[in-house]
């Protein structure tokens, strides 16, 4: 028995690195999985499907909210009720850091639609459907530079303090409805999608250093 028997749960941003990860987890506790992307979804499904879950691929903008009803639909026809929703999509291995004097208005805006809004239209979309199913869970992914603010990544940053004001604002008003919400802020994390990044080999040396390795093998 799966602590997450007869749940079912939708994963933005899950077709690949961090997103797939937590989408496999969930399946694995006995969740039936939403594996949404603008990437293709096909080898997080087939993982899961393979492990012998349960799951659904669906190509979803979290900026659209045309996708992201289509996707509370699909979602409710295929597995009769929506429980949690995992806000993980954003935009950070396709940026180059640079000082926030040459971000431009594009960019910064780009990041700032998907990273921070793209939670705000994904949480509005769920929320009619959790009500109908007696409540739900909401975790929003933010990230360990909001509190440590790495230079060259502004904009990214800026995003994620707006992901955790969101979400203590979501949280005041949902939570007399059954639907808690909460925020984790992963530090560096080497997913394929990141050992890409140029910023990852500059940071993967002193982030080591600051960990208790032994510890977190423990």
């Amino acid at each position: 028995m799966g602590r997450l028997d007869g749940k079912t749960a939708i994963v933005t941003g899950s077709g690949r690195g961090i997103g797939a990860k937590m989408a496999q987890h969930l399946a694995k506790e006995g969740a039936n999985v939403v594996v949404t992307d603008v990437l293709d979804t096909s080898e997080t499904v087939s993982a899961i499907v393979e492990d012998g879950g349960s799951a659904l691929g669906l190509n979803v903008d979290v900026t659209s909210d045309s996708d992201l009803n289509s996707m509370v639909t699909a979602t409710e026809k295929e597995f009769g009720s929506l429980n949690i929703l995992i806000n993980n999509a954003s935009i950070f291995a396709a940026l180059q850091p640079k000082p926030f004097l040459q971000i431009d208005n594009d960019e910064f805006d780009k990041v700032m639609k998907v990273n921070a809004r793209g939670v705000h239209q994904a949480t509005k979309a769920v929320v009619p459907a959790m009500l109908k199913a007696g409540g739900g869970k909401i975790v929003n992914i933010a990230s360990g530079t909001f509190y440590y603010g790495p230079p060259g990544l502004s904009h990214y940053t800026a995003s994620k303090g707006a992901v955790i004001a969101l979400t203590r604002g979501f949280g005041r008003e949902l939570g007399d409805k059954n639907i808690q919400v909460n925020a984790i802020a992963p530090g560096l994390t080497e997913s394929d999608s990141i050992k890409g990044h140029a910023g990852f080999d500059p940071a993967r040396g002193p982030t080591v250093q600051s960990r208790s390795i032994k510890r977190e093998m423990i």
